[in-house]
């Protein structure tokens, strides 16, 4: 593979900061295709890291290399969209598109079982309905019961929905109502004057939403969407600091995203 350019200089090694800032003048000045491909070649580590995140709860038969092909699309729109001058870190926002362009495909090829997607549903409605009563989040215990499940029943159905992927902060952040257009958290610090006024207010008040629903959870949920979503930590790395094993994080984790969806679906029924 040829190496990247820098101008009409071929690149050998990582380019500063500097001449990375160059490389992103010259290539939102013109998009040039030589620029652009450089600035991929650049941060394609990105698309592996984010894969790799991934294919850590995904059956065996996802292939991580077919993940990384997603991502690259993911990689590419963020590059073709994004405004340095805005001052925003293209890391952050690339990988949320790139987690983004992963999920986006393996919802269209819809492996997940019909069994799993019910649970899902089970789990969502009864978050709403124990928090209806009550106004708090509700205990383990008290989910296990409303669903008429045993603790370990619910902890089972918490990892195999972690198995299929379909529990990511992602996914729940939605604007437009019947025009379909999906917010992901990297839109949420995107430039929001693409999405016109209105756009940018939903987005706004989506993000101060969401912030408000993770302050809300259980501390220790808090923490694990915290650590995951906004300083990139593993999920082994966050299990070190909570002193609990990987799985019990990903249970944690699983079960405080169907708790934040169920906030947001309860929302959007509210009459306005």
């Amino acid at each position: 593979m040829p190496s990247p350019k820098l101008g009409n200089q071929v690149r050998t090694t990582e380019p500063t900061e500097t001449e990375l800032e160059s490389l992103w003048e010259e290539y939102k000045g013109g998009a040039s295709p030589r620029t652009r491909d450089a600035l991929i070649v650049h941060y394609s580590p990105l698309v592996k890291y984010v894969a790799g995140r991934l294919a850590v709860g995904l059956p065996q038969n996802v292939e991580q290399a077919d993940l990384i092909s997603y991502g690259m699309f993911g990689l590419i729109d963020a590059i073709d969209k994004f405004e340095p001058e805005r001052g925003y870190k293209f890391e952050t926002y690339a990988i949320s598109r790139i987690k983004g362009a992963i999920l986006d495909e393996l919802r269209s090829i819809d492996w997940v079982p019909r069994s799993v997607r019910s649970k899902v549903r089970q789990i969502e409605k009864a978050y709403a309905k124990l928090e209806a009563r009550h106004h708090r989040p509700p205990s383990d215990e008290e989910l296990a019961t409303e669903l008429k499940w045993s603790a370990d029943q619910l902890q089972q159905a918490l990892t195999q929905i972690s198995h299929v992927g379909l529990a990511a902060l992602d996914e729940i952040l939605a604007v437009g109502g019947d025009r379909g257009e999906s917010v992901t958290l990297g839109d949420t610090i995107a430039d929001t004057s693409t999405h016109g006024p209105m756009g940018a207010f939903e987005i706004t008040e989506t993000r101060q939403l969401l912030a408000q629903a993770i302050n809300g959870l259980p501390e220790r949920e808090k923490i694990v969407l915290t650590l995951y979503y906004y300083e990139n930590l593993t999920l082994q790395e966050i299990g070190r600091v909570l002193g609990v094993t990987e799985s019990r994080v990903c249970q944690i984790h699983t079960k405080s995203v169907l708790h934040l969806r169920s906030r947001f679906s309860s929302m959007d029924r509210e009459p306005g």
